[in-house]
Formats: C-alpha cells, sequence, structure tokens
C-alpha cells in the first residue's frame, strides 16, 4: 500500500514542499519516501531511499535499482524535461538516479501522476505507469524535425509562443546535428530541417555513438505544391541550394597535452569555457573588478589591505602558477588582515584596463652573489635586508615590452634600494635570468 495523504487533494489548491511516505506501519524500518520541491518553472520528486538502502545493506541484501526501472524513469524524465523547456524554461534540469535518492522532473499538472508512477515503480516493480506517463508526455519532434519546408501553425501543431518554441526547436534540431532554417512569425514558425555534411560524416563514422540514427535528410528531394515559404526582406534565400558538401579526411598530426597557458585542452565537442577563460587572462591579463577604484597604473597589495584586494592577487597569481605547474600559489593570503612580519606585498600593474604585470615580494635578510653563470657558484652569505622577488609574471601578450624590468625597478624604488640590491628567489627560470642579466649584468643577490 502507499501511504500517501491524498496528493490530489492536498496540491490542487497551491504547491508547496510536502514529503509522502511510502510505507504507512510507522513503526517499519521502511523509511522510503516522497519528497516535492517545487520550483518556479517545475517541480521535483524525489525519491529517498537511504535509510533503506543502509537497512538493506546491514542484512546483506541488495538495494541497487534494476536495469528496467532506471531506462523507465529515465524515459519519464526525458520526456518531462522536454515538456518543460518547450513551455519556455531556459536554464538546465539536474536529476539524480542513484541507489540512495532518484530525482524525476515533473511539471506542477503532472506531479500527482509522477507519484503514483514512482511508487509503483517503487514499491510493485510495476513500471508501466512510468512507460505510460513518458508516453503521454512525448512530444512529435521526430516530425516537426521531418525533412522539408513547412509552416509549423500555433494552436494545431505547438502550443507555446513561436519564439519560445523556434528556441526549443533548434536545441533538438542541434542533437540531432540538424540545421533547422527556422524563422518565427506572429502566429506560425517556418521549419526546413537539413543535415550539415560534417554531422552526416561523423555519424556515419562513429555508429555507436548514435544508435538508430538514419539520415533522412540529405536525399530529400521537395514534392510539387510544396509550401513556399514568404520572403521576409534582407540578403537572398537558398544561396547553398545544390552545393557540393565540404570534404572531411583524417589527417594524424601531434597534438600538446597542454596548452602554453598551463590548461590541458579539451576535444571539440567538450566545454571549454574554464580554457578559454584563462587563455584570455594569461594572454591579454585580467579584467579589473567593477568594485574596484583604481588610481594609478599600479596597486600595491599587502597582507593587511582591504579582502577584494588580496582575493585579487590570489586569483593574478594563479595565472603563473598554473602556467609554470607549482604546487604552491605565490600570494595566499586571504582570511583576516594581518602584519606579515617579511612585509609580504604584491605589485598589480594596469595597462588598458586589465592587470598585466604581477609581482610577489618580501623583505629577506641573508643572501649570496650569483654571477649569473649557469654552472657559476653562489657566493658566501651576507646578512643584509633587502626586497626578494618571489615571483614575476607579465601577460603573455605584453611580454618583452619591458614591463618586468619596470616592476623590477619599482620593487627596488619602493625598497628605497638600487636594482642590482634586489634579491631574487632560487631556481631562477631561464626568463627570469635573461631579466636579470639586462637589469644587473654584474650579477644579483639570491636567497
Amino acid at each position: 500500500m502507499i501511504a500517501l495523504t491524498d496528493p490530489s487533494r492536498s496540491m490542487e489548491k497551491h504547491m508547496t514542499e510536502r514529503t509522502f511516505h511510502l510505507v504507512a506501519d510507522p513503526s517499519s524500518r521502511d523509511t522510503r519516501k516522497i519528497r516535492v520541491r517545487p520550483s518556479r518553472w517545475f517541480a521535483t520528486v524525489q525519491l529517498d531511499r537511504d535509510s533503506y538502502v543502509d537497512a538493506a545493506s546491514s542484512r546483506g541484501s541488495e538495494a541497487d535499482l534494476p536495469a528496467e526501472y532506471l531506462e523507465a524513469v529515465g524515459r519519464a524524465c526525458d520526456a518531462a524535461a522536454d515538456r518543460i523547456r518547450y513551455d519556455g524554461y531556459p536554464g538546465a534540469i539536474y536529476l539524480g538516479t542513484g541507489p540512495r535518492w532518484l530525482d524525476m522532473c515533473s511539471q506542477f499538472r503532472d506531479v500527482e501522476a509522477t507519484i503514483k508512477a514512482l511508487s509503483a515503480a517503487e514499491l510493485e516493480d510495476d513500471y508501466s505507469e512510468l512507460h505510460a506517463l513518458a508516453d503521454r508526455l512525448a512530444l512529435p519532434v521526430d516530425g516537426w524535425l521531418a525533412p522539408g519546408e513547412r509552416e509549423l501553425i500555433r494552436g494545431v501543431d505547438f502550443e507555446p509562443p513561436p519564439g519560445v518554441f523556434l528556441r526549443f526547436l533548434r536545441g533538438k534540431a542541434a542533437k540531432y546535428g540538424l540545421r533547422l532554417n527556422g524563422r518565427a512569425t506572429a502566429g506560425s514558425v517556418w521549419v526546413r530541417p537539413t543535415l550539415r555534411a560534417a554531422q552526416k560524416q561523423i555519424r556515419e563514422m562513429i555508429p555507436a555513438q548514435y544508435p538508430g540514427w538514419e539520415d533522412r535528410w540529405t536525399d530529400y528531394v521537395e514534392p510539387d505544391g510544396a509550401p513556399l515559404r514568404p520572403w521576409a526582406g534582407g540578403i537572398g534565400e537558398n544561396l547553398s541550394r545544390g552545393a557540393v558538401p565540404v570534404q572531411f579526411r583524417q589527417l594524424e598530426t601531434a597534438r600538446s597535452q597542454r596548452c602554453p597557458c598551463g590548461m590541458n585542452p579539451r576535444g571539440a565537442g567538450d566545454d571549454d569555457n574554464d580554457h578559454r577563460a584563462h587563455h584570455a587572462a594569461w594572454a591579454l591579463g585580467l579584467r579589473i573588478p567593477r568594485n574596484l577604484e583604481w588610481w594609478s597604473d599600479l596597486a600595491i597589495v599587502t597582507t593587511q589591505s582591504p579582502v577584494s584586494w588580496r582575493k585579487l592577487a590570489r586569483e593574478v597569481a594563479r595565472m603563473p602558477q598554473r602556467e609554470e605547474g607549482y604546487d604552491f600559489s605565490s600570494w595566499s593570503h586571504v582570511g583576516e588582515p594581518e602584519e606579515a612580519e617579511d612585509n609580504h606585498r604584491a605589485y598589480l600593474l594596469r595597462v588598458d584596463e586589465r592587470i598585466v604585470g604581477y609581482v610577489a615580494a618580501h623583505d629577506v635578510k641573508v643572501h649570496r652573489h650569483w654571477d649569473l653563470e649557469e654552472k657559476s657558484p653562489y657566493g658566501e652569505e651576507v646578512a643584509a635586508l633587502r626586497p626578494r622577488i618571489i615571483l614575476i609574471w607579465v601577460a603573455e601578450t605584453y611580454r618583452h615590452r619591458g614591463i618586468g624590468a619596470a616592476l623590477v625597478q619599482e620593487l627596488a624604488s619602493d625598497f628605497g634600494c638600487k636594482v642590482a640590491d634586489v634579491s631574487w628567489s632560487t631556481p631562477v627560470s631561464d626568463a627570469g635570468r635573461r631579466l636579470a642579466r639586462r637589469l644587473s649584468p654584474e650579477g644579483i643577490w639570491v636567497s
């Protein structure tokens, strides 16, 4: 039996978060329950099996969900998600399908049916109601994306506003590898789906990734008397009608596993937004946050600066850390403001409204002199307080323009010493050694 508090009556006037226990006996160890969590566009119906799985595991029983169960839930979820997006929802839908929690999305009018179908599958191993729900919610996407020019009429072929429906249809067409050639009017949507040559070749080369796919579009010929889309002005239409498809061939080439910016490039089909954003910042510099007032070209951030500045210094420090593969960041002071005994500080240089230069430095007492020759030994230790460069970085586009030298000069001036008296942390990189040789050809101090 399903111990529901008559969900049809409890939700007929309003939708609030509710919990329904699947077992009537309150003393039972079977604590499976269904939670309904409404949001702005749809409700999430979650089956909570957490305690049930623990109890079954303690008895040595299996609590995993059968493949037929997951298939039925998947069909219902896919159909419901399509309906939600069909109605205009623009965001993503995240659902869990583990043995402890099973999530389903549902339009508000289908919440009761979703609860009953999920309960029947969980308690009676009856998946027919889930399949029936999926069949009822299924949209005629295959028909909408059939080859040929046609007009879909609102109220006859679809219900949402034409612009909303066209956006939904474009997303479905992209999954089929199709170019939609769609246009929304006041009360209809014109479509002419065509298959891209590249997508056809991909699906024919790796059919295992596209089971059941067949090409209905390439050899399609419009019948006589086919509807003619009214011309809406602008550039001429059908400029690619009859064109010869571009040819694609496999070619083995050496590919780098690591981008110069420090991140691993992904494949063309992957979401590479993180890499693109990081690469742009590495090449052009980091954008200056709008909440910071930057009064001059150079900002000196200390461990006692406002946290927004210290977080900005940490963000800039991640650029060289990732580029060079360092284990630790050169700036980590983002907690409470505190005075650093070694006067740890960061110099941030602004050019063209971006941060393109960065030096992390502190003051150290013991140093050795080095003549910058590769295998030359360091000199004897000398005790003297000097500013020490922990790390220096310049955005890739601005390198070899004297920015690194200007930052070292500013560090020396800020401390009140000559450039030759600045100390460098070891080991000194090849680029750092070239910069040091230009600034101090007689040698540098290292520590």
